[in-house]
C-alpha cells in the first residue's frame, strides 16, 4: 500500500512523504488493542491495593523525593502513590483527547492526496485505544481521581479547536504533553519495572506506539517550520519552551484536591512541584530530546536559551533519542 503522490515534489518533501509512509505502514502492521493485549481479568494482572510497588520512586517522582513522603508509614505511601499513578494516567487520557481534537481540525483542511491525512488518522485511532486502555486501568485501580486540573479541563476543548488553525503550535504542544509522560514511563521501566503488572503492561504498550507519534511530531516540525517566515519562526522559538513548561506542570503536577485529601503541607507541594533541586532535575530531565530538537530546528538563540533556563527546563541536549539520565547525573 503506497501513499498518493503529487507532482513537483522536492527532495526534502519527498523524504517527509517517505517517513509518513513508513509510519503509516507501521500503524497497520504493528498495533495494539487494549482488550486483546492485556489480560485484564487474569490473575497476574489483578490489582492489589496494598501492593508496595505503588510506592513512589524518589529518583523519578518529585513527591517521592521529599523527606515528608519518605517519613510516612508504608500504608500511607502506598495510598498516596496509588492515587498519584492513577491520576497521572487519567490526565494522560485527557491529553490524548485534546490531541485528537486538534489533529482532526487540522486534517479536515488538508488537500486531497496529502500523506499527513492518512498518518494522522492512524495516530488518532491509536490514541483512542490509549484512552480506552488508560480508563480501564483507572477503573480497575479503583481510585476516583479527577484527572486534569479544573482550569486546564475547562480550556481543553478550545485548545483542540485552536490547534486546527495554528498547526505548528499544536504539534509543539503535543510534544509538550507526550514527552514528560514518555520520559516518566521509560524511567520507571529502566529502573526495573517495579510496578503492578497491569500498570507495567499499559506503559509498555503506550511507549511502543508513542515512539511513532513522537517521530511524526519531530518530522512534522522539521517539514513545516522551515517554510515559516522569520516572525513566525520567532514566535515558535518562544512558544517551544513555554509549551514544554506549562504542559509538564499540567500533566505531572496534581490538582489542589490531592493535597487536601492527603493532608500534604503546602510547603511540601511547593518543594515537590518544582522548587527543590531534585524536583528541578526531574523537570529538566523530561526535555533533553526537546532541547536537541529545538536546536536542530534553529529555535535556540540567546533569548530563547535564557527562557529555557528561566523556566528551569534547560540542560544538555540528548545525544540520541531517549538517552537515559545517567550522563547528566
Amino acid at each position: 500500500m503506497t501513499l498518493s503522490t503529487s507532482p513537483q515534489v522536492g527532495p526534502r518533501k519527498q523524504d517527509y512523504r517517505e517517513v509518513l509512509q513508513t509510519l503509516s505502514e507501521g500503524s497497520v502492521t504493528r498495533n495494539f488493542d487494549p482488550y486483546l493485549d492485556i489480560d485484564w481479568d487474569g490473575t497476574d494482572f489483578a490489582i492489589d491495593p496494598q501492593d508496595p510497588r505503588w510506592i513512589l520512586s524518589p529518583e523519578i517522582d518529585p513527591l517521592g523525593a521529599t523527606a515528608w513522603y519518605q517519613r510516612l508509614p508504608q500504608a500511607r505511601q502506598i495510598e498516596i502513590g496509588k492515587w498519584r499513578v492513577a491520576n497521572t494516567i487519567k490526565v494522560g487520557a485527557a491529553f490524548e483527547s485534546i490531541l485528537i481534537r486538534g489533529l482532526m481540525q487540522y486534517i479536515m483542511k488538508l488537500p486531497n492526496g496529502s500523506p499527513e491525512f492518512r498518518y494522522c488518522l492512524h495516530e488518532m485511532t491509536e490514541e483512542c485505544s490509549h484512552i480506552q486502555m488508560f480508563q480501564e486501568l483507572v477503573n480497575r485501580i479503583g481510585v476516583d481521581v479527577p484527572g486534569m486540573r479544573p482550569f486546564f479541563r475547562a480550556l481543553s476543548p478550545f485548545i483542540g479547536v485552536a490547534g486546527g488553525y495554528a498547526h505548528v503550535i499544536l504539534v509543539i504542544g503535543i510534544l509538550g504533553g507526550e514527552e514528560p509522560i514518555d520520559h516518566y514511563q521509560k524511567a520507571l521501566i529502566r529502573q526495573g519495572g517495579n510496578l503492578p503488572p497491569a500498570v507495567l503492561r499499559t506503559m509498555e504498550i503506550h511507549i511502543a506506539e508513542e515512539a511513532r507519534h513522537i517521530s511524526f511530531a519531530n518530522e512534522f516540525l522539521k517539514a513545516h517550520i522551515e517554510k515559516l517566515n522569520s516572525a513566525s519562526t520567532a514566535v515558535c522559538a518562544l512558544a517551544f519552551p513555554l509549551a514544554m513548561r506549562w504542559l509538564a506542570g499540567e500533566i505531572m503536577a496534581p490538582p489542589r484536591s490531592f493535597a487536601t485529601q492527603f493532608d500534604i503541607p503546602r510547603e511540601v507541594i511547593k518543594e515537590a512541584f518544582w522548587r527543590s533541586p531534585q524536583a528541578r532535575k526531574i523537570l529538566s530531565g523530561y526535555f533533553g530530546d526537546m532541547r536537541s530538537l529545538a536546536d536542530e530546528l534553529g529555535l535556540m538563540n540567546p533569548v530563547t536559551r535564557r527562557l529555557w533556563k528561566l523556566l528551569h527546563i534547560d540542560g544538555a541536549p540528548s545525544r540520541y533519542r531517549s538517552e537515559p539520565e545517567r550522563r547528566v547525573a
